[in-house]
């Protein structure tokens, strides 16, 4: 199973005016501190709401000093359960942003890539009924070429669940 996570980082900016300001300031240093190891992961302005339901910057400025809510969204691949990808992707995130309070927002299931091959695979398969042989043919050779790659993703992913294990 792959999901797609959504952690939620409150990043501290310092020296600054405006609340654009602090979010410009915010996305470049969580973006130097992820990259170039998690280049993969989207950074966005977070979504904050006053306790009446008031739409609020992502920016609380106070004394030249502001608090930026993003939103850092990366997919997780080959997981066991929810719980298992918020673990992963918090270590992930985590190991690189320092200091920096991480919550998980949301947690979505992605379809597998490998599961739409196969079945339009077996679609075109059921639909030529076994005339059209070179297009079989093709469509095995693209199933092998991703299983290959889903082998190497799993072998760089479970050094990592091990870690998780310790």
């Amino acid at each position: 199973m792959n999901c797609r996570v959504v952690v939620e980082a409150a990043v501290p900016v310092f020296d600054v005016e405006t609340p654009d300001e602090a979010i410009r300031i915010a996305i470049s240093k969580t973006g130097e501190m992820l990259n170039p190891d998690l280049n993969y992961v989207e950074i966005n302005m977070g979504e904050r709401t006053s306790p009446s339901g008031e739409e609020l910057p992502p920016a609380f400025i106070a004394a030249d000093e502001a608090l930026v809510a993003l939103e850092l969204e990366m997919t997780v691949f080959n997981v066991e359960r929810d719980e298992h990808a918020s673990r992963i992707a918090r270590k992930e995130i985590g190991q690189r942003l320092e200091n920096i309070p991480l919550e998980v927002l949301s947690i979505e299931e992605i379809e597998d890539e490998d599961e739409d091959d196969e079945s339009d695979a077996e679609t075109n398969a059921d639909e030529s009924n076994g005339d059209d042989d070179e297009s079989t043919d093709r469509s095995a050779s693209g199933d092998e070429s991703t299983t290959s790659e889903s082998d190497e993703e799993e072998e760089e992913i479970l050094p990592e669940f091990e870690d998780l294990v310790e």
